[in-house]
């Protein structure tokens, strides 16, 4: 079952100790405190930002081919300029080609710009859209019960300060993460998992061996097998 923002107050509530309420309209202060975390009052980010933000997370991940900003010359190093998205939370990918096959290693990242010397470029980017990270129903379970402990973490102090070890962590005893963290590794984690399995790009003891112009090997070896 997909998450709602409802849901999402009543689980951290509850991981609070408190009671749980009927609608997001009711004129309790734990709704109050939570709708400040959720929509970033006095602090800028919304919560469901700040939980995208971090990670490099597979259900929020958009892929976009970016032409350079002709209006912007940088001062110096990279030629090119290239304006992020509105929707851009953190950046998972930069490629030369369509299909991701070319990272690109050599490209700068200040403020609002992507700066390069090739263009265009193609880049996976963690997204706040409506149909990627801000779409409930796309969340996993784990990232789910992140955004849950994020929450409760932000209102612990006013609601249960005697659950702040528990929620946040002892800062004395580091060795003891809280549940907050807990649920962040376990989120992390899921999502390496997740998604198809990648063979890693070969390198140039492997290119040595091949013909060049075909995909044909000297020795008849296989990239499936160390020895060949």
């Amino acid at each position: 079952m997909s998450a709602s923002r409802l849901q999402i107050y009543n689980d951290a509530l509850l991981l609070l100790g408190q009671r749980p309420i009927a609608n997001l309209t009711v004129n309790e202060e734990g709704r109050r405190l939570l709708d400040q975390v959720w929509d970033g009052a006095g602090q800028g980010t919304g919560g469901v930002d700040a939980c995208l933000e971090q990670g490099q997370w597979k259900f929020a991940t958009r892929a976009s081919k970016f032409e350079h900003d002709p209006d912007i010359t940088p001062e110096f190093g990279h030629q090119y300029a290239f304006a992020k998205p509105t929707d851009w939370m953190e950046t998972v990918a930069v490629c030369t080609d369509e299909y991701f096959l070319a990272p690109l290693l050599n490209y700068g990242d200040e403020n609002q710009f992507w700066l390069a010397s090739v263009s265009p470029l193609y880049i996976k980017y963690v997204s706040n859209d409506a149909d990627y990270g801000k779409n409930l129903s796309l969340w996993p379970v784990s990232f789910r019960e992140f955004v849950v402990a994020y929450h409760a973490s932000r209102i612990v102090h006013k609601v249960a300060p005697g659950m702040t070890a528990y929620i946040i962590g002892d800062p004395t005893k580091p060795e003891q993460r809280g549940i907050l963290q807990s649920r962040l590794l376990t989120a992390k984690n899921r999502d390496a998992w997740a998604g198809a399995t990648k063979l890693m790009a070969p390198g140039s003891w492997v290119k040595s061996r091949q013909r060049y112009g075909n995909g044909n090997w000297r020795d008849g070896g296989s990239r499936a097998s160390l020895i060949g």
